[in-house]
C-alpha cells in the first residue's frame, strides 16, 4: 500500500494542476475582482443579449455564469436586426468590474449607442441591477474609486481621466478631461499597429498600476504596465509580458497572498480565450510569467472540472415551476422578439416562431446561441418541422460571418434537409436531401485543436445513425463579428410569417464522435 501510494502521488499531483488556457472558450476583455474568498469576472459579448455576463469562481479556474448586468442596450434598428441593420462586432465592449462600499459596479460602453453604461447592485448573483447611461462612449475605460471620488480612465494611445459623480451616474458637473499619459504605447517601441488600450487601473500599497495592451507591427499582443505615486501621475512604463500574444487584463490576488494576472489570447475561430499568469513583485513592479516573461502551461491552482455546465450546458427545454425560462448559458443573437419564442406553448420544447420575412440568416431575429468550446466540441439538436410554412428554414447553426447551417427548408410543399456554407462570406448550398418525416436530428462538430478550426455537419433520421452532409466548414474569426463561433438554434421565414419550429433539446459535448 505504501509503495503504491508513493508511486501514484506525484502523478496525481501533476494531473490536478490547472492548465492554460483556464477557459477554452470566447471570454474576452475580462475584468476580475475578489470579494473575500470569491472571485467574480465580467466579459464582453457585444451584440448578444442579455449582455455583460458575470461569472463566479472559488479558485480562479472553475467558473460559472451567475448573472448578466444588461438586458438590452436600447431598441435601435441595429440592436433589433430591423431594416437590414445589425450591430455585429459592436454592442457592449470591454467592461470594468468593481466592488466599492458594499456595492458591485460593472461598466461598459457601446459604439452602437454612443453611450457609457454603469450597472450597480448589492447582490451580484441575484440582482436587481440599477442601470444608468450617459454620453459619450468612453473607449476601453477602467472604472476607479479612489479617496471618495470616482473616475474613468479611457482612451487609446493617449490615456485620459474624467471624474464622475459620487454615485457614478454620470460625468461630474464641471469636470474636465485630463491627460494621464500622452502616449502609453511608448514602452513597446515606435512601430505600432495597435495603440495602448484596454485600460485597467489598480491601487496596490499606495501605488497606482495601469495595465494596457499594445501591438507592435510584425510582433504580438503585448502587456504594458505604467505606475505612479499619484493618480494623476507622472507615470513610468515598461513592457510586462510579450509571449504567445497573451495580453489585455489586470491583476488579482488570492486570500493567501499570491498574485496572478488575468489575460486572454486570440486563438482563431473559437475566439479569445482567458489565461492566468503568475505575478511576483520586484522593486515595486509586477513581474509577469513563470519564469519571468513566459506564460506557463500549468498553474499551481486546482484543475479545471470542464466548462460544462458552468459556461455552456445541455438543455432539454423542460422547466420546473420557478425555474428561469432560459439558463444563463443562452444568449440571443441581438435583442429578441419575446413574443416569438416559447417554452410553454409545447412543454419540453423550445418553439421559435416567425413574425416577419428575412433574406439572410445573419439578419434573422431570435437565433438562440451558446459558445463553442475547445479543443473540440459537438452540439446536437432534435427538431420537429411539421409546422414550417413555405419558405421557412430552421435548424442548427455555427454563427460567425463565415457561418455554417444544417436545417430543414420548406419549399413548394416539399421539405428538404439542407447544408449551407458561408465560408466565402456568401451563403452557398452544398447539399440538399428530400425529407419525408417531421422529426429530424442535427449535429455540428468543431475541431479547434492547434487552430485547425474545422467544423463538420451531420444529420440523422432516427437520432442514432449519423451521416455527414455538405462539406467541412473552414471556420475563421472575422473582425466584423469580433466573436468566437457560437452554436445557434434558428428559424426564419423567407415568404410568409406565422410558421414555427419545435426544438426538443440541445446537447453539448466536449468530444467528437465519428459518423456511423
Amino acid at each position: 500500500m505504501f509503495f503504491a501510494s508513493a508511486v501514484v502521488s506525484p502523478l496525481t499531483a501533476q494531473v490536478k494542476q490547472a492548465q492554460n488556457p483556464i477557459i477554452f472558450a470566447d471570454v474576452p476583455d475580462l475584468s476580475m475582482i475578489r470579494v473575500g474568498d470569491t472571485y467574480y469576472m465580467s466579459s464582453t459579448t457585444m451584440h448578444m443579449t442579455p449582455g455583460v455576463p458575470i461569472m463566479k469562481s472559488k479558485d480562479l479556474v472553475n467558473w460559472h455564469l451567475v448573472s448578466y448586468a444588461s438586458d438590452t442596450l436600447g431598441n435601435q434598428d441595429e440592436l433589433t436586426l430591423r431594416n437590414g441593420k445589425s450591430t455585429y462586432g459592436r454592442g457592449s465592449w470591454a467592461s470594468s468590474l468593481r466592488f466599492h462600499q458594499g456595492t458591485y459596479y460593472v461598466s461598459t460602453f457601446a459604439q452602437t449607442t454612443g453611450k457609457t453604461y454603469i450597472y450597480s447592485t448589492k447582490n451580484i448573483e441575484k440582482g436587481p441591477w440599477k442601470a444608468v447611461s450617459f454620453k459619450p462612449s468612453y473607449h476601453d475605460h477602467s472604472l476607479f474609486f479612489d479617496d471618495g471620488r470616482v473616475y474613468l480612465v479611457y482612451g487609446a494611445g493617449k490615456l485620459q481621466l474624467i471624474e464622475l459623480t459620487a454615485d457614478a451616474s454620470g460625468v461630474k458637473p464641471g469636470a474636465t478631461e485630463q491627460v494621464l499619459i500622452e502616449n502609453a504605447s511608448t514602452p513597446a517601441g515606435p512601430n505600432l499597429g495597435l495603440p495602448a488600450e484596454g485600460s485597467q487601473l489598480f491601487k496596490i500599497k499606495g501605488k497606482y498600476y495601469l495595465f494596457n495592451i499594445t501591438w507592435p507591427k510584425g510582433g504580438m499582443r503585448t502587456v504594458v504596465v505604467h505606475r505612479a505615486d499619484k493618480l494623476t501621475g507622472p507615470y513610468e512604463g515598461r513592457v510586462a509580458l510579450q509571449d504567445l500574444g497573451v495580453a489585455q487584463g489586470g491583476l488579482i490576488d488570492t486570500p493567501d497572498g499570491r498574485w496572478f494576472s488575468y489575460l486572454f489570447r486570440d486563438y482563431g475561430a473559437v475566439g479569445r480565450i482567458p489565461y492566468l499568469v503568475p505575478v511576483t513583485w520586484t522593486d515595486g513592479w509586477p513581474v509577469l510569467g513563470s519564469p519571468a516573461g513566459k506564460v506557463p502551461q500549468t498553474l499551481a491552482l486546482p484543475a479545471s472540472k470542464g466548462l460544462i455546465p458552468g459556461i455552456v450546458a445541455s438543455d432539454e427545454f423542460s422547466r420546473r415551476k420557478g425555474e428561469p425560462a432560459l439558463p444563463l448559458v443562452w444568449q440571443w443573437n441581438h435583442n429578441p422578439e419575446n413574443s416569438l419564442w416559447s417554452l410553454t406553448d409545447r412543454p419540453g420544447y423550445l418553439r421559435l416562431k416567425t413574425g416577419r420575412t428575412d433574406t439572410t440568416f445573419l439578419l434573422a431575429r431570435n437565433t438562440l446561441t451558446q459558445r463553442t468550446i475547445g479543443p473540440t466540441c459537438a452540439g446536437t439538436t432534435a427538431l420537429d418541422v411539421s409546422h414550417l410554412k413555405d419558405g421557412d428554414f430552421a435548424g442548427l447553426a455555427l454563427l460567425q460571418k463565415r457561418y455554417g447551417l444544417v436545417g430543414v427548408e420548406s419549399r413548394n410543399g416539399q421539405k428538404s434537409i439542407v447544408m449551407v456554407s458561408a465560408e466565402t462570406e456568401k451563403p452557398v448550398e452544398l447539399q440538399r436531401l428530400p425529407l419525408t418525416q417531421n422529426t429530424v436530428y442535427f449535429r455540428a462538430e468543431c475541431d479547434f485543436t492547434e487552430r485547425k478550426d474545422v467544423a463538420t455537419f451531420y444529420y440523422s433520421l432516427d437520432g442514432k445513425m449519423w451521416k455527414a452532409i455538405g462539406g467541412p466548414l473552414k471556420m475563421a474569426y472575422t473582425l466584423p463579428h469580433f466573436m468566437g463561433y457560437r452554436f445557434g438554434l434558428f428559424n426564419y421565414a423567407t415568404k410568409q410569417a406565422g410558421g414555427y419550429a419545435d426544438f426538443d433539446y440541445f446537447r453539448i459535448a466536449e468530444t467528437l464522435t465519428s459518423a456511423k
